[in-house]
Parts: structure tokens; sequence; C-alpha cells
């Protein structure tokens, strides 16, 4: 069961990878068979499933820089993995802060919260299956969205 839990902790931190690369592409493939929901109070309407709602949603709202990058540090901790008997199902809990610095924007947290994920595994392989972003501290997203996050 270790290795499902390392397993598990290495895609938490590729999607930070991924969105901190610029690779949108790469993010949405995450969720291939799966979903990201907006908090836990959303409803079906604002859950973006699969990966091409996935990657256009990424696409409207992230802000990239002549570099290719959002100009990010997504940094993902306190990680609370938790794999079904069966090995095919996971759930993990985890706190993100997100950090920026542009031209106009000093190096400074612009964000931070928790991400509740559950997981399956499909041909050996562990996929999202749901992503339930919370935001608990809001800073400056000027420079990292493209739409203003109330």
């Amino acid at each position: 069961m270790a290795g499902n839990h390392r397993e598990i902790e290495n895609l938490l931190y590729t999607y930070a990878e991924r969105i901190d690369l610029g690779d949108l592409e790469g993010v949405a493939s995450l969720f291939a068979h799966g979903c990201i929901k907006p908090g836990l109070d959303a409803g079906p309407e604002a859950i973006v499933r699969g990966r091409d709602a996935v990657l256009k949603m990424y696409q409207e709202a992230t802000r990239l820089y002549p570099d290719g990058t959002p100009r990010t540090r997504h940094i993902t901790t306190n990680a609370i993995i938790e794999v079904d008997e069966d090995g095919a199902c996971a759930s993990a809990r985890s706190y993100f802060t997100v950090v920026q610095q542009t031209d106009v924007l000093p190096l400074q947290p612009i964000i931070s919260g928790r991400y509740h994920d559950t997981f399956q595994r499909i041909q050996g392989v562990w996929w999202f299956d749901t992503r339930i972003m919370l935001v608990d501290l809001l800073g400056n997203l000027k420079e990292h969205l493209l739409y203003e996050l109330s």
C-alpha cells in the first residue's frame, strides 16, 4: 500500500508542476477520467468534467506570460492520503498555497486553501476522480487570473 500512497502523492505534485510550467494540456490530461468541482456547495452545473472541459476552464482562467508560464508556484502540503483496502480507489486532503511574482507584482502568496480529492486506479495507473477546490485565503489574483474571483 505504501507504493499507492507515493503514486498518489506524486499525482498531487504533478498537478502543481504542470500548472506552474504553463502546461495546461498536461494539467487537463490528469482529469481525463475525472472532474473539478469549485467548492463543496457548487451545483452540478459548476462541475468541470473530462480533459477537454478542464483544459477550456484553465485556458479561460489562467494568465500566461511571454515565457509560457503563469509565474506561479503551487505549493501542496499536509497531504493526508487514504487508500481503500482493494487498492482501486483513494482519497486525499491537502493544503495549497500559490505564490506569484511578475514584473509588477513582488513575490507574494496570492491564494491559499484546501483540496479534497478522490482518485481511481485504472489499468494500474492512478487518476484524479474528483478534485474539490476550497479557497480559504485570497490575496492579489489580478496577475494570475483572467477574471475576478469572488
